[in-house]
């Protein structure tokens, strides 16, 4: 995916988390050992990690969420949150983009 393609993304994934009541509170945080997490957002004392894929392809962008991304974005979650001495109960979650639809795909480390 191209860089633009990806923030051209990451601008809709965030329009939609915030019309849906999300208060987004980072964005492409870079945890050095472990790797990115696109969007981070709270809603309802929940803290999101949330991992964006997104395709201009007939290609179902939730198969490029791999158990190495996976455990790479949760390793994330946890630094970010000891880093920021957060207290929060969180959760992973995909939020798929293919062409006009948008999903949010809720806690998928279940």
């Amino acid at each position: 995916m191209s860089r633009d393609f990806g923030s051209f993304s990451e601008d809709r994934a965030i329009d939609y988390l915030q019309e849906r009541g999300f208060k987004i509170v980072d964005r492409n945080y870079y945890a050095k050992k472990f790797g990115e997490i696109d969007i981070i957002a709270l809603k309802s004392g929940v803290l999101h990690f949330i991992e964006v894929k997104a395709t201009k392809k007939s290609f179902e962008p939730i198969y490029n969420i791999t158990p190495t991304k996976l455990r790479r974005v949760i390793n994330s979650a946890e630094y970010y949150l000891k880093q920021k001495r957060l207290k929060y109960a969180w959760c992973i979650d995909a939020l798929i983009i293919k062409g006009d639809s948008i999903e949010l795909i809720e806690n998928i480390t279940l």
